[in-house]
């Protein structure tokens, strides 16, 4: 299979690339600077250039391009780069896709479980509607973006991918440095619902999609969402130490600003599209999660 690859250096792209590489697939990298390795095609999805004709044949593409939400204080001009890197990638690569004599199968399109905002209590599925926050409505115009593949008959998911565990911390790195030292606690009064995946599994549920006969929204988290506080003591607990020192709202915000809000965001997803479509999880609950990310990082 031949398949395009935009984020294909990031922290999911660049592991999936070798993965599905190793399994045999022609994998097409799209870069912003000039090739320099076979497999490599230019773009510039700032400014809408993506030419089909570098593409060739394409039975898949997959998109996880754009800015990390948490790589820097957020202000207007950031907050604008988070959205515009995301709709323009989209929109770039959708086109493109779309203007091929013989578009692909699929397009697996980036999306988050920050679709739905903070609900509290409120137990979410990909027939819930979007929130309201700021990284609510990035994920709805970035998934929006994807309507020219949608309209051109290319089966379409939008990847809504809770908080990733790996090996170096993902979603939770800056946290375990502080977990190690036993000075790790719950974020706020730690109540707050965490919907998290492990890299492991966000690889395979990636690759599931490839194939199965599933489009529109799918919630790439583990079933079993778990409280801030418990999922913080369980990795404590992983590494022999206590979690006792909460981390206070106005701590949080003092150290990453408006960020925090999105941090202290409670969301309770449920992966229902992909059990429905026969995806299996390894890592299901955090204990098995937390088991398998020290192990990972114990080899690396």
């Amino acid at each position: 299979m031949r398949i395009v690859a935009a984020g294909a250096s990031g922290m999911i792209g660049e592991p999936l690339v070798r993965w599905w590489r190793s399994a045999g697939h022609d994998v097409v990298r799209l870069v912003r600077r000039a090739p320099t390795a076979p497999g490599e095609v230019q773009w510039d999805p700032a400014s809408g250039r993506l030419d089909p004709a570098q593409l060739g044949r394409v039975d898949a593409a997959v998109n996880l391009a754009g800015a990390g939400v948490g790589d820097r204080r957020w202000n207007d001009e950031y907050k604008r780069t988070v959205v515009e890197s995301r709709t323009s990638s989209t929109a770039t690569l959708a086109r493109a896709l779309a203007q091929l004599e013989e578009p692909p199968r699929v397009l697996l399109q980036g999306s988050a479980s920050g679709f739905y905002g903070d609900r509290g209590e409120e137990v979410l599925d990909e027939s819930s509607t979007s929130g309201e926050e700021f990284l609510a409505g990035v994920c709805v115009a970035w998934e929006a973006a994807a309507a020219p593949a949608r309209a051109a008959g290319i089966r379409t998911v939008s990847l809504r991918t809770g908080l990733v565990m790996a090996a170096s911390g993902g979603a939770f790195g800056p946290l375990l440095p502080l977990v190690k030292l036993g000075l790790g606690g719950p974020l706020g009064d730690g109540r707050a619902w965490w919907s998290w995946i492990t890299l492991e599994d966000e690889l395979r549920a990636i690759d599931h999609l490839l194939h199965a006969d599933v489009s529109g929204p799918v919630n790439l988290v583990a079933p079993e969402p778990g409280r801030n506080g418990d999922l913080i003591a369980a990795l404590a607990k992983a590494h022999h130490r206590p979690s006792l020192l909460p981390v206070p709202r106005f701590a949080l915000t003092a150290a990453v600003g408006e960020f925090a809000e999105e941090i202290l965001s409670s969301r309770r997803v449920l992966p229902k599209a992909l059990l429905d479509s026969g995806f299996e999880f390894h890592h299901p609950d955090a204990a098995s999660a937390v088991r398998w990310t020290r192990a990972e990082g114990s080899r690396s």
